[in-house]
C-alpha cells in the first residue's frame, strides 16, 4: 500500500496539523485517566463514609447502654466525684464580703488556715467589679459551688450581693457569713482609700491619686465623692438582687436586708468586733475555724490592710451626715446586725474572769423507742 506524498505533509494533512491533533489525543487521554481516578477515589470514600457511619451508630447505641446500666447502677459510674456523706466533709462556706470591712483581713485567715485544716478557698471575681449578676449567671454560680464536690470542704468569699440558692431548686445552700462597719467610718475609709491606697499593696495608684481633698472639704462644697449616697452599701449587700435592693432610702431594701440577716446567715459580724467575730467562728464552725483565733492574736493579720492616709474627720461633718435619711437607714440596719450578734454571743459563750468561754452542749436525747 503506498502513501502519497507532499512536500511538508502527511497523508495530505500538514505536520503542524497533526502536531496539534496528537496533543489533543495526550490531553484527553490524560484527563480521562485523572477522571478515571476520581471516580475510584469516590467509591473508596464511600465506603469509608458507610463504615464511619457504622461505626457511630455503634458507638451511640453503646453510649445508650452505658448510660441505661450507669442509672440502674449509679455506683458503677465513672462520673463526677459523689458529695461526702460526711455533713462536714460537705460544707460551702460563702463570705459575701462587704468592701472596707475589713473583708481582706478576714478572708486572709482563711488563707492560712485552709492547708492546716484541709478545705479550699475560692475567691469569686465578677467583671469590673460589679456587685450583681445576671440571672443566668447566678444559676451558674449557685450550680458551681454547691455541685463541684472535688473542691470540698470549702469557703468562697467575693464582693456580690445575697443570692437565695433555694429559687433555683438547691436545696442545701452554702452557709452565709459576713461582717458590717460603721457606715460613716466604712464611707470615709474607701473615701481615703481610692485616693491614697493601702499599706497591702502600697505601689498600686488608685483611681482618685493626686486628688489631696479632705473628706470635710469635700463635705463643705457638696461634692459628689462624699454624698451621702454613697453610705448606701452594706443594706443593698444583704438584701440582694432585686432592683429596689440598690435605689437610695428604699424602705423595703432595708427590710429585706434585715429578713435575709435573720434567717439566710449564719453569723454577720462586726469589724469593731472582729476578734469576738472570728472567736465564735472557731467555736460553732471549727472544721474551717480551728486556730482562727491564735492564727488573729498573733497579729499577722489582725491589722493586714490599713488606709495609707486617712485625715480625722471634724465633728460637725459628722454631724452633717448623720442629718441624711441614707445614713440613719443604714445605721439602723448596722446597729440591727450589731444587736443580733451580741444576741448570739450571749446564747453561745459566757464570761469568766474576763475571757468568753463557750457554754457547751445543753441539750440530750432521750426517750428514745422503740430500743
Amino acid at each position: 500500500m503506498s502513501y502519497q506524498r507532499f512536500s511538508g505533509s502527511l497523508l495530505g494533512l500538514p505536520k503542524r496539523l497533526w502536531g496539534t491533533l496528537l496533543f489533543v489525543l495526550i490531553f484527553l487521554f490524560i484527563i480521562y485517566q485523572y477522571i478515571s481516578s476520581l471516580n475510584r477515589k469516590i467509591v473508596v470514600l464511600d465506603g469509608s463514609r458507610e463504615k464511619m457511619e457504622k461505626a457511630i451508630t455503634k458507638l451511640q447505641l453503646d453510649s445508650i447502654d452505658i448510660s441505661h446500666r450507669r442509672l440502674a447502677n449509679p455506683e458503677d459510674s465513672d462520673g463526677p466525684k459523689r458529695p461526702n456523706t460526711d455533713p462536714q466533709e460537705d460544707l460551702v462556706v460563702f463570705y459575701n464580703r462587704v468592701p472596707k470591712t475589713g473583708s481582706t483581713t478576714f478572708a486572709g485567715i482563711t488563707y492560712d488556715l485552709c492547708v492546716e485544716n484541709k478545705f479550699h478557698v475560692v475567691h469569686m471575681n465578677i467583671t469590673r467589679n460589679q456587685r450583681v449578676m445576671s440571672l443566668s449567671d447566678q444559676r451558674r454560680f449557685a450550680m458551681n459551688i454547691t455541685n463541684w464536690n472535688e473542691k470540698k470542704p470549702a469557703i468562697y468569699h467575693g464582693h456580690v450581693a445575697f443570692i437565695d440558692f433555694s429559687k433555683f431548686g438547691i436545696h442545701k445552700s452554702p452557709v452565709y457569713v459576713n461582717m458590717v462597719r460603721q457606715p460613716l467610718d466604712r464611707l470615709i475609709s474607701y473615701y481615703y482609700f481610692v485616693r491614697y491606697g493601702d499599706d497591702f499593696r502600697p505601689f498600686l495608684k488608685r483611681r482618685k491619686a493626686g486628688d489631696n481633698e479632705t473628706f470635710d472639704e469635700c463635705v463643705e462644697r457638696g461634692g459628689d465623692d462624699c454624698d451621702p449616697e454613697h453610705l448606701w452599701v452594706q443594706i443593698p449587700y444583704f438584701c440582694g438582687h432585686h432592683e429596689d435592693c440598690w435605689e437610695p432610702g428604699n424602705k423595703w431594701a432595708l427590710e429585706e436586708a434585715k429578713r435575709n440577716l435573720l434567717h439566710h446567715y449564719f453569723l454577720v459580724g462586726t469589724t469593731e468586733e472582729m476578734r469576738d467575730f472570728v472567736v465564735m467562728l472557731e467555736v460553732t464552725l471549727p472544721r474551717f475555724f480551728k486556730g482562727a483565733t491564735q492564727l488573729y492574736d498573733e497579729g499577722r493579720k489582725s491589722h493586714l490592710r490599713k488606709t495609707a492616709k486617712k485625715v480625722a474627720t471634724k465633728q460637725s461633718t459628722i454631724e452633717q451626715i448623720q442629718q441624711s435619711h441614707i445614713w440613719k437607714m443604714e445605721n439602723e440596719f448596722y446597729e440591727y446586725a450589731v444587736n443580733h450578734f451580741h444576741y448570739l454571743r450571749r446564747l453561745t459563750f459566757e464570761s469568766k474572769d474576763g475571757e468568753m468561754v463557750p457554754k457547751g452542749q445543753k441539750f440530750m436525747f432521750e426517750k428514745i423507742r422503740p430500743k
